[in-house]
């Protein structure tokens, strides 16, 4: 498992801060949990938030995360400023749809400089909160012409779209599975694809697993945001510590799909003060564990003939003396 990649979010790094500043006054910079992320064994890159990670010259941040012994392993976009509260790609005043679109681009030509092939676009602002607010198919409209200029902008760099039910909107445009498959058929480009957060999915009340097999029948996986969650909010917790089987079943379908990103770490342990570089470590030896039992579940003919049956009693047991063997 050398060949594997795994990446955490950069903001996890300041949780803690007193304790690993002790002489720190305020939040940590972008610079110091970059050093801080490079303390993690086993850890092998970062992702960037674009433009909130861009405190100072990309040349610094290069060699700072160098000098960590790390890699970018793609951008993720962040539509924060004031002027997007209503919409960044889906915004009613055409301006700031435009406005959104070129602080996209420059997202990706600085992902570019770090090296990184991969955007994400997690489109938090474009939805909506009351009935007759807006007008659907023009909202859609936006959303897909937009994420369409975006791809088009860059055709050597995978445009993910990343899916969440609501939050910070009440409703958000792309909320499930079968709406970003839809608006990555609608527009039409080649190196478009989704980015599946497991929180994320069990917020939709989707299954995992199921989630995956479908992007990868309809479009391309692009990115995976591992972690755990009660299906209730975006909880973030560590990877299996809710749902340990049906992780299993998710990373097992993504391998049989043929899966090769990085294996990306969106928790928070900052949410009530864990420490993130102890929890990082954590969730590289959950997955890599994982990933060992998955290679148990392959070419195995009593599970394959259990799920052709669909026999949930055998698929159960088989599982059952896998997962839990002593």
């Amino acid at each position: 498992m050398s060949e594997l990649k795994f990446a955490t979010r950069l903001n996890s790094f300041a949780s803690g801060a007193h304790l690993y500043w002790p002489e720190l006054q305020g939040k940590p910079s972008v610079l110091q949990m970059i050093q801080r992320a490079g303390t993690v064994q086993g850890l092998t890159h970062l992702d960037l938030n674009y433009p909130q990670h861009m405190v100072t010259d990309i040349p610094t941040m290069k060699q700072a995360i160098e000098d960590a012994g790390l890699a970018v392993n793609g951008m993720q976009m962040r539509w924060d400023a004031p002027q997007f509260k209503i919409g960044a790609f889906t915004h009613p005043d055409a301006r700031v749809r435009r406005e959104a679109i070129a602080l996209t681009q420059r997202g990706i030509d600085a992902g570019r400089e770090f090296g990184a092939t991969l955007m994400t676009l997690w489109m938090g602002q474009d939805g909506f909160d009351y009935c007759f607010q807006a007008d659907y198919k023009k909202l859609w409209d936006d959303a897909v012409s937009a994420v369409r200029e975006v791809a088009e902008y860059a055709p050597d760099i995978d445009i993910s779209i990343e899916y969440k039910p609501n939050e910070p909107r009440a409703y958000s445009i792309f909320p499930n599975a079968t709406t970003c498959l839809l608006a990555v058929d609608e527009a039409g480009c080649p190196n478009l694809g989704i980015t599946l957060d497991f929180a994320h999915v069990l917020f939709a009340n989707e299954v995992p697993a199921f989630a995956a097999a479908m992007v990868a029948r309809r479009s391309r996986l692009l990115g995976l945001d591992l972690n755990d969650g009660w299906g209730k909010r975006d909880d973030g917790l560590m990877v299996g510590s809710v749902n340990p089987r049906a992780t299993l079943e998710f990373l097992w379908q993504m391998q049989r799909d043929g899966y090769r990103g990085a294996y990306y770490f969106d928790t928070f342990p900052d949410a009530s003060g864990l420490d993130p570089v102890r929890e990082a470590e954590i969730n590289i030896a959950t997955v890599k564990r994982l990933l060992t039992l998955c290679q148990q579940l392959d070419n195995n003919p009593a599970l394959e003939d259990a799920i052709r049956r669909q026999d949930a009693v055998a698929s159960q047991q088989i599982v059952n003396d896998i997962l839990l063997a002593r």
